[in-house]
């Protein structure tokens, strides 16, 4: 569900991108309060393994799109939903630059629609009502589907709604639904038995990670079997991804006008230039450059995952670190 600029006009690209600046903001302030670093370390390996989780791209039958799992109800209850919300906007930014996955001008509307909703919605008022703090199978369950399914519709409704007011589309309003809401209905069913199997399995191997409104430690098997998941997924489960459509570009296909103002044209070719220029793996892929017009795809898709993961392990040991000092500083 990662849209691409030319879905937005200027105005509702800036308008969301100042949204989320001050959400990210207001996250950063509130985990800042809880003086709670425990789990620092614990955001950037799970942000490896949703970048990786997120190239699996697995197909809707009998429609001909496909969809891939956005992970932020997963990050909620494993990390709570400020560092949720960090950690899958961090997610997206690292996409959109380094793999020109989604654009630089709808950054800030992806960050909205596929954080925002599972962090400060679904998981507070879905997921926790349902679950709780309890441990039983049936409720972890419950909660995951209805609070995912929820979370993509929410997602998808906003997808819509900014598309119409950005003017390019050409459907009436409850037309889009009819094509959007379906496709994601069935993409949030997958999510939900996703993280119910990942939530399952820190249950039993370290249940204390999921009060997350307490210090705890994260187990060292539980983060090695998330770096493994990730490697492993991005590396090698990454090359049998459905090469369907995204469930967005599928429902959106001929039904989106192109943008023709002077102004709508410089952002959207300013913006452009400036990905193909940051992005060194766009989509996943080598440049066609780098080898003399000749790419491997399955070997850059390969690179593309394991370079993705490998920042985000990157930034995990630096802030482990980071809070060790911090520890020792305030012995």
């Amino acid at each position: 569900m990662h849209m691409a600029d030319a879905l937005l006009s200027p105005v509702v690209g800036g308008a969301f991108w100042i949204v989320s600046g001050v959400l990210i903001g207001y996250s950063a302030k509130k985990i800042g309060q809880e003086g709670d670093h425990s789990r620092t370390p614990l955001m950037g390996v799970l942000g490896a393994f949703i970048f990786a989780a997120q190239m699996i791209n697995f197909s809707i039958p009998g429609t001909g799109s496909s969809g891939h799992l956005g992970g932020g109800l997963l990050l909620s209850i494993l990390l709570g939903p400020y560092r949720a919300f960090i950690t899958l906007a961090s997610v997206l930014v690292i996409q959109c630059m380094f793999f020109a996955d989604g654009g630089i001008l709808a950054l800030g509307c992806n960050i909205f629609n596929l954080a925002f909703f599972p962090a400060f919605i679904t998981y507070p008022l879905i997921y926790k009502k349902i679950a709780g703090e309890s441990l039983q199978q049936t409720r972890i369950f419950g909660g995951s589907i209805a609070a995912a399914v929820v979370g993509l519709l929410a997602g998808a409704s906003s997808v819509i709604f900014q598309t119409i007011i950005s003017g390019v589309s050409e459907l009436p309003f409850l037309t889009f639904v009819m094509f959007m809401l379906p496709i994601h209905t069935g993409i949030g069913i997958v999510e939900g038995l996703v993280t119910f199997a990942v939530v399952s399995f820190v249950v039993k191997a370290s249940p204390g990670m999921l009060k997350n409104n307490v210090a705890v430690k994260p187990d060292k098997k539980v983060l090695i079997t998330f770096v493994v998941m990730a490697i492993i997924t991005a590396g090698v489960l990454s090359l049998f991804a459905s090469s369907y459509p995204d469930g967005l570009e599928w429902s959106i296909e001929k039904t989106s006008a192109t943008f023709t103002g002077k102004f709508s044209q410089i952002v959207h070719g300013t913006l452009q230039a400036v990905q193909e220029k940051i992005a060194f793996l766009p989509d996943y892929s080598f440049k066609p450059d780098a080898l003399h017009g000749k790419t491997p795809e399955l070997a850059a898709t390969s690179v593309a995952g394991v370079t993705g993961c490998l920042i985000f392990l990157f930034v995990a040991i630096v802030a482990a670190i980071i809070v060790r000092l911090k520890t020792q500083k305030a012995r």
